[in-house]
């Protein structure tokens, strides 16, 4: 089934390192939801200016403070003047910049400091694309995430708390900062008890089988409830693979000096793998290489 939005909505479709930029119309003015990942600022808003056709963004809200999602902000801000909006639990971490807090420094990735000038609570209205939206507290791979709902036209957009195919990494769990699995399952199901027709992810196309992927997203919570190792191994690649990304490629030698610069991988290992540092070193590059992320060439490895 074709995914039909409203014509004032407009979803930029990123591919990573950003996550999906969601304009929302009002006339001559517009709101954005996320801005995506520092490094891409520039070309996000290149994108905004041209979807904009001389519209004015007047606000900027995030779903959430991983780096793909908060990475323009500040770029977006200077470019537009607009304001910005954070789920209100992020306050601290954001007012203060606490790159720990925020995931910046554990994962080796970046993003540009930037002032929030307005919080949004779970629970609380908002109204962009001519619609009244309800903020939903969506925990599990953020545990301060909000999505949006939208009742009259059963519109969802969800960040990273539902995809067609999952959901984002449960951090909190593995970190040891909260029972991220058992808010994932709690959100999972609050998703599933509303009327939504059509999911707007934070990442790929949106979809309307939402059954289809609440079912998809149920079977891999389970599957790491069954076997935290099965969740650790699969952040870990996604993680290395991001930061790889970033670089787009780095000698084959200094790969394992690579991961050991990583706090997230280092930690990871030591608490749910404990791999030797070069069976660790292999098992991520034959995963990577056998999913078609990596080419070896020569004595470099290359981000496909």
């Amino acid at each position: 089934m074709t995914a039909k939005l409203p014509d004032s909505l407009l979803v930029i479709e990123r591919g990573w390192l950003s996550a999906n930029n969601i304009l929302a119309f009002d006339g001559e003015r517009a709101t954005l939801i996320d801005s995506g990942y520092v490094t891409h600022a520039e070309q996000t808003v290149d994108l905004l200016r041209h979807a904009l056709a001389g519209c004015q963004l007047e606000r900027l809200l995030n779903t959430h403070s991983h780096s793909d999602h908060i990475g323009g902000n500040a770029a977006v801000q200077a470019a537009f003047g607009c304001s910005i909006a954070v789920p209100a639990g992020l306050q601290a971490s954001i007012a203060e910049w606490d790159e720990d807090a925020l995931l910046l420094s554990p994962l080796g990735q970046q993003a540009a400091p930037f002032r929030h000038d307005a919080l949004i609570e779970a629970g609380s209205a908002i109204e962009f694309a001519g619609l009244n939206w309800q903020a939903l507290a969506v925990p599990g791979h953020d545990m301060e995430a909000l999505a949006f709902y939208n009742q009259e036209r059963r519109l969802l957009i969800s960040g990273d708390a539902l995809w067609e195919n999952g959901f984002g990494v449960v951090f909190p769990e593995l970190l040891g900062t909260a029972d991220g699995l058992t808010a994932t399952r709690a959100t999972l199901e609050m998703l599933g008890r509303l009327p939504i027709d059509i999911v707007i992810p934070g990442h790929g196309a949106p979809f309307a089988d939402v059954d289809r992927a609440l079912a998809t997203a149920f079977r891999r919570l389970d599957g790491y409830c069954a076997d935290i190792e099965r969740l650790a191994w699969h952040a870990l690649k996604v993680i290395v693979a991001f930061a790889l990304m970033e670089r787009q490629q780095l000698p084959a030698t200094g790969f394992a000096d690579f991961l050991a610069s990583l706090p997230f991988a280092v930690d990871i290992n030591q608490r749910y793998l404990a791999l030797a540092e070069d069976e660790l070193t292999a098992r991520l590059l034959a995963d990577l290489s056998g999913a078609g992320v990596l080419v070896h060439r020569e004595d470099m490895l290359i981000l496909r």
